[in-house]
């Protein structure tokens, strides 16, 4: 952790409120854990208010959903409304292009609007909950953008999995003799993000002029795998001129700067301000990080959240515990209960209303019996706020099964699960326009964000990437050659004695793709012109000549009898019988219509 002396003078300090994966509306329906993501989101906003931030940075799912319902946005507008919408003066000032780092078509922060006294600036980039999805790849943060609460920068499209290269544009701020270049980088899928940090000139990060002068600060939202390049990202594949690191993503809290063996930045990991897959690092507690930028030195300072939940977990292997017989519901039964009513009373805390623990038992019952969780959890009901989700059964990823002969073989009941996207990942597709990857990304999409387009944008993306490598390739392609290629093709048409189809499917086989696109280019073109020659033809012949053009066209009959008389004979008053009524004077008055043939009504 650096260090910087406190006698600086706090004009040119930089504070800092940083938070990450607040999942707004996680549990939206459940009626004792609805409002959990809100009272520690707000709470978030009291701290920065009261220690005097000059803004709050968010490290991603800022909501839990891509789609949040219009009472979890209308809760979160109504907290930003309370703390960020004031007279109070923004003490920094961006000095970078604003147009080129923020995601919003007015191309400036929201503190500069003249319409609006924002005093609390949020800057937030995207996560994998609430990341962009659709047609128009938007995200729920947009709204937010929209509405003029937070500042969301970050989002770059990486396009399909063999499109290159991204720009990461970073926002200058100036506080005094301090200026902090921030770096911003939504989740991106984790294996197309690590394998543009591996190849040189993927990603282009933009510098300042003097690197020197500039503290270097980038925010991340993406699996973090220590010393590992697969299934998450290598914070050694970072580049070196970084001075700090936020990441995102990661919910377990370790608000201690770690140091990067071989690099020259820290790595700040936050965690979740709610516990959502109550787990074993969930149950540390939560905190917010307070950062304090003076110079190229920082200090950042641990602020606990007392709104959170209260959370315990534990660990239990049946078959080492003793007392619990074997094959017997009742005594695991009371075994259980023993274990979880020791963690209800280690979360008990004084309080006019202290709300109701979280408690997960992770029970290993390899080669036990085991008891239905919802029963269990119907004891506990008003002790704990997740009755039914108390205890979770697992067991051994493998159980050997051993014979009389010593032998050992894995049960066929114990082998791993796998999902769908692990399964197209290991099954040979062979698509050689869609990529295994981004099918993978589209189903994640469809899934997770209820996103009906995503296989949409799927296809899009990459028959756009495929026509760019074909007009790539067109542009070394030359005329000369194509003309070789279509002399050589009619010399084998010639010389073959098969069908003229057949010789023409050899030819089309044996031309190149563009010389193929080019020959039928050139056969529509030919038939466009006859068929515009004989429907010319058609236009620029009279009504007057039209018999005679007719009667030149019919042919002649053999017998010499004219050939009205060998059509058939089709008379109109077989359609409809004429009924005359004479009056006094024997003339015809009318003809009275009646039905035809057909059921018409014919008239004249």
């Amino acid at each position: 952790m650096c260090l910087f002396p406190r006698a600086e003078e706090e004009s040119s300090t930089l504070r800092i409120l940083v938070a990450t994966d607040c999942h707004l509306g996680y549990l939206e329906k459940d009626e004792i854990r609805r409002f959990d993501s809100f009272d520690t989101f707000e709470e978030i906003f009291s701290l920065a208010a009261l220690n005097k931030v000059d803004f709050i940075l968010l490290a991603g799912d800022l909501f839990h959903e891509n789609k949040p319902s219009v009472s979890t946005l209308v809760k979160s507008m109504e907290i930003m409304r309370r703390y960020c919408i004031n007279d109070r003066p923004v003490q920094f000032q961006i000095v970078s292009d604003q147009a080129a780092c923020m995601q919003n078509r007015f191309g400036r922060v929201n503190f500069e609007d003249p319409n609006f006294n924002i005093g609390l600036p949020v800057f937030t980039i995207h996560g994998n909950h609430d990341g962009p999805a659709g047609v128009d790849g938007l995200s729920s943060i947009d709204i937010l953008s929209a509405c003029n609460f937070v500042n969301y920068f970050g989002n770059v499209d990486a396009g399909s999995s063999d499109v290159g290269q991204i720009s990461v544009c970073p926002i200058f701020i100036e506080k005094g003799a301090t200026s902090v270049a921030l770096y911003g980088l939504g989740n991106i899928r984790d294996d197309k993000l690590s394998s543009m940090l591996e190849t040189p000139h993927k990603i282009e990060w933009m510098k300042a002029d003097s690197e020197d002068d500039w503290f270097n600060l980038f925010v991340l939202h993406q699996k973090r795998r220590k010393g590992s390049t697969t299934n998450g990202i290598n914070e050694q594949l970072l580049p070196h001129f970084l001075d700090l690191v936020i990441w995102g993503h990661e919910h377990e809290c370790l608000t201690d700067s770690q140091e990067v063996p071989g690099k020259s930045f820290h790595i700040i990991q936050p965690g979740s301000s709610v516990a959502t897959s109550l787990s074993n690092a969930e149950a540390k507690p939560k905190h917010a990080v307070l950062l304090e930028i003076n110079g190229r030195q920082y200090r950042q300072t641990k602020l606990p959240l007392k709104s959170v939940r209260a959370f315990k977990y534990a660990e239990v292997l049946l078959k080492d515990q003793l007392g619990v017989e074997h094959n017997s519901e009742e005594s695991l039964y009371e075994h259980l209960n023993k274990i979880v009513s020791n963690l209800i009373d280690k979360t008990a805390t004084s309080g006019s209303e202290p709300k109701l623990p979280l408690v997960r038992v992770k029970v290993d019952y390899s080669g036990l019996s085991t008891i239905i969780p919802q029963r269990f959890g119907q004891k506990h009901v008003g002790k704990v706020a997740n009755p039914n989700e108390i205890l979770l059964f697992s067991r051994s990823t493998q159980r050997h099964r051993k014979h009389t002969d010593g032998s050992e073989e894995i049960e066929p009941n114990e082998l791993g699960q796998k999902n769908v996207e692990e399964l197209i990942a290991e099954s040979d597709l062979k698509m050689q326009i869609l990529d295994k990857r981004d099918l993978e990304s589209a189903l994640h999409d469809f899934v997770s964000k209820d996103d009906s387009m995503a296989f949409h944008s799927c296809l899009n993306k990459n028959i756009e990437a495929v026509k760019n490598k074909l007009n790539s390739a067109a542009k070394d392609f030359k005329a000369e050659d194509m003309v070789l290629q279509l002399d050589q093709c009619m010399k084998e048409l010639m010389d073959e004695d098969s069908l003229p189809s057949k010789g023409e499917l050899l030819c089309s086989q044996s031309l190149p793709t563009n010389t193929q696109s080019a020959f039928q280019e050139l056969k529509c073109s030919s038939n466009d012109e006859q068929e515009n020659q004989k429907s010319n033809e058609l236009i620029e012949t009279s009504d007057e000549q039209l018999p005679q053009v007719a009667s030149q066209k019919r042919p002649v009959p053999a017998d010499g009898s004219s050939a009205s008389s060998r059509r058939r004979k089709t008379d109109l008053t077989s359609f409809y019988q004429t009924v005359v009524k004479n009056g006094h004077d024997g003339a015809k008055k009318c003809k009275t219509p009646v039905a035809g043939r057909y059921g018409t009504i014919r008239r004249r």
